[in-house]
């Protein structure tokens, strides 16, 4: 897909807690067409720390009002600089970039988007994407408490949502992976972000179970274009970049340690 520079304008910031905000970005023409799993590179100005753009997962397109949504986890000098932004800001960004998920063609389709952390964000726009053309996802969403949980309403409009919070203060208490669903449903493939350990958690259940799995690596991708090599992964093919080969990659394909 063709590649743009683009001066995007903030048109609503939405502090969701403490700790993230979601920012939403549109422009003077419509956006460029972007898919479920692809990210973009933003660059933060007036951080005199922060020279290095900063990777961020498309968490949703809104056609119709020409956003583009981004879900930030403010935890270092340039990701709290976005934190600080506000309506009529601009924001400097390289997108779309990277490879997404894989689109089911079979009708009937049963696909489980399991996320935690940040790594729910692109699977809002997975799973819309997927409810457009007439599927029905099923979120498995995690979280060390119900106050880390991330725009649950917005899934719950999409498809069929549970819930484990590692203290149990918001559906079943533990991990994604001991979550009941997995034990009382058959799925057709698994769509999963978020941190590396619960990915390969998933990624062995998946493989267990014998359900084709991609998975969405958080590697930290300073280019954004496979030039850096700072974000390269291994895999059965060899080392490659994350930015550009990925972030989406079969799991079979991954040489995870």
């Amino acid at each position: 897909m063709k590649k743009y520079v683009l001066d995007l304008t903030v048109s609503h910031v939405e502090r969701l807690n403490n700790r993230y905000v979601q920012i939403r970005l549109t422009h003077s023409e419509p956006l460029p067409p972007m898919l479920p799993g692809q990210f973009v590179e933003v660059r933060i100005d007036d951080e005199p720390n922060t020279m290095l753009r900063r990777p961020i997962s498309i968490n949703n397109v809104d056609v119709a009002a020409n956003e583009l949504w981004l879900l930030v986890a403010t935890i270092g000098n340039g990701t709290r600089r976005l934190g600080r932004l506000s309506a009529g800001d601009k924001l400097n960004c390289v997108l779309p970039l990277g490879r997404g998920f894989s689109m089911p063609t079979t009708p009937g389709h049963r696909l489980l988007l399991v996320g935690g952390g940040v790594g729910v964000a692109p699977l809002l726009f997975f799973g819309s994407q997927l409810r457009a053309k007439g599927y029905s996802p099923t979120f498995l969403l995690g979280a060390r408490s119900e106050g880390d949980l991330l725009q649950i309403e917005r899934f719950r409009q999409i498809g069929e949502v549970c819930i484990t919070t590692e203290d149990g203060s918001m559906g079943e208490k533990g991990f994604v992976t001991n979550h009941t669903v997995l034990q009382q449903r058959t799925f057709d493939s698994i769509a999963t972000c978020g941190p590396k350990p619960m990915m390969m958690a998933v990624a062995r259940y998946a493989m267990s179970a014998g359900v084709p799995c991609e998975a969405s690596l958080e590697n930290m991708m300073a280019c954004g274009l496979g030039a850096c090599l700072c974000c390269v992964e291994k895999t059965v093919e060899g080392n490659l970049c994350v930015c550009k080969e990925g972030p989406v990659f079969d799991v079979r394909r991954l040489l995870w340690e």
